[in-house]
Order: structure tokens, then sequence, then C-alpha cells
């Protein structure tokens, strides 16, 4: 099995792309292209990763970095997908993560910012693709792609390096006559149903403690997060990505009710 260090690796490249900073209601903000360089040295012992912004009419800006370990904030994939961010939801910090989808010469990154006082306060949309390559941006995610029955695989890695945990998964989404909208997801042997309703590209889920909604943007991209987060409530923060009309890769870094992170894991999953 490759090591951690080892999965960061498939990240090597130059990857040229755009953050686009989001309202916690998914309006456009502000978009700045932008240019990720991660190169390695000493035989890739160490990472230097460069990062451009090259705002519109102004000087860019840039970034180095270098480093040789990995923190405990941070898990990777064994295609290179990843996440970083908070590993403990604490009273007046800002909390949020990062999480990053990688297929062939395209990568999506998402990162959910949550103020001091736990509201969601920033979302911003990380689209690039590596230098050299010309493969075109997907669709703005719509409901009705999501609409039917999708069957996948799991995969849990823990932040304690624990031996990971595989199993599958199914997700059904259909259409109520009322307008709502009913949701089933099955991870191995347990069944989680809730409803929501759509309003524009959102869909609220307002039934539990903790309301959820989920953002549709652009490139097949799908934000999943709690309006609020809040120790005493268990909760995950979600990125999907929708590669083909029939296959789907979702990320959920998932947080303990005390506010502590527990796991994370890659689904992949085929409509059926």
């Amino acid at each position: 099995m490759a090591s951690q260090w080892e999965r960061l690796l498939q990240n090597l490249g130059e990857w040229q792309g755009s953050f686009t900073r989001l309202s916690p209601t998914g309006e456009l903000q502000e978009d700045t292209p932008t240019v990720v360089s991660l190169e390695g040295l000493d035989n890739n012992h160490t990472i230097r990763q460069i990062i451009r912004r090259l705002p519109p009419g102004q000087p860019p800006d840039e970034k180095v970095l270098e480093y040789s370990s990995l923190g405990k904030s941070v898990l990777f994939f064994e295609n290179g997908s990843f996440s970083q961010g908070s590993i403990q939801l604490a009273p007046f910090s800002e909390f949020g993560a990062e999480l990053g989808l990688i297929d062939g010469n395209r990568r999506l990154r998402l990162v959910q910012i949550f103020n001091r006082d736990g509201q969601l306060d920033k979302v911003t949309l990380i689209r690039e693709k590596l230098a050299g390559s010309d493969v075109p941006e997907r669709p703005h995610l719509t409901l009705d792609q999501l609409i039917g029955e999708w069957q996948g695989e799991a995969v849990t890695i823990y932040p304690d390096y624990r031996s990971p945990d595989t199993y599958s998964t199914k997700l059904k989404v259909d259409y109520e006559e009322s307008g709502n909208i009913i949701q089933q997801l099955s991870f191995g042997d347990r069944i989680f149903t809730s409803t929501a309703r759509m309003n524009g590209n959102i869909l609220r889920f307002e039934q539990g403690s903790l309301p959820v909604q989920v953002l549709f943007l652009p490139d097949g991209a799908s934000c999943n997060c709690p309006l609020q987060v809040k120790t005493g409530q268990s909760f995950v923060l979600e990125v999907g990505w929708l590669l083909k009309p029939d296959l789907r890769q979702r990320m959920i870094r998932r947080y303990s009710d005390k506010g502590e992170w527990i796991s994370l894991t890659l689904v992949t999953e085929r409509k059926v």
C-alpha cells in the first residue's frame, strides 16, 4: 500500500485554473485565475509548492511553501485525492476544510469555511487542469442529473492511520408529487432517509438538528455541509463531482459530536 507521502506525489505538476469564491448561498463573489505548481525536490523527499494568484488588472500574488512531511490535518487516498482542514471544532475559532478530487488531468477542490460563531461563511470552488492538457469543464450540476439510483464503493481512511474500511454504497434520489426530494443513502448495512426542498441551486434538508444544504455548482460540482456547526452534534463536510452522466465521486470528511475529525471517505458511484 502506498504511503501518505507517495499518494501526495500524485498531485505533482503545474495546475492551471481559478479560485472561485462564493457566498454561503452560492452567489459569485470573486473569480481569480491561478497557477498552483507542486515540484518534487531531493528525489521527491521535499515538495516545493508555488501558489500564484493572477487577479485581472492587479499585480500577481505568489506564495512559496516547502515541506518534507505531512501534518495530522491531511489525508490522501491512493489516487491522490485528499482533504486537509480543522481536526477539532473549537469555540470562537474559525473552522473549515478543503476537499480535493482528482480525475486524470483535472482536479476539483472545494473549501468550506465557518466563522467564529460556527456559521457557514465562505465557499471556494477551485477548478484546475494540468498544464498542456485540454480537458473541458463539465456543465453546471442540476438536480435532474442526480435523480435515480447510484451504486458505488466507498473507502474510509482514518487520522490515526488504522486499516481502511471498504464497503458498498447506494444512493437513491426521487421526486415526490408534493415537490419534496427524497434521498435514501445506504452505507454498508446502515440506511438513512431524508427529505429536502429545492430552492434555485440549493437543496435544503431542514428536518435535522443541524440544517444541511447542497449547493449545485459549475463543473458538475456540489457542496454539501451544515449551515452551522456546533459541538454536541456530529456532522459531515462533503464535495461531489459528476465526472460523467453515470459516474460520480464524493468525498466526505466526518466529525464526531465532540467536534473531532474522525474519518475521511471517498465514494465512487455509478448510476444504474
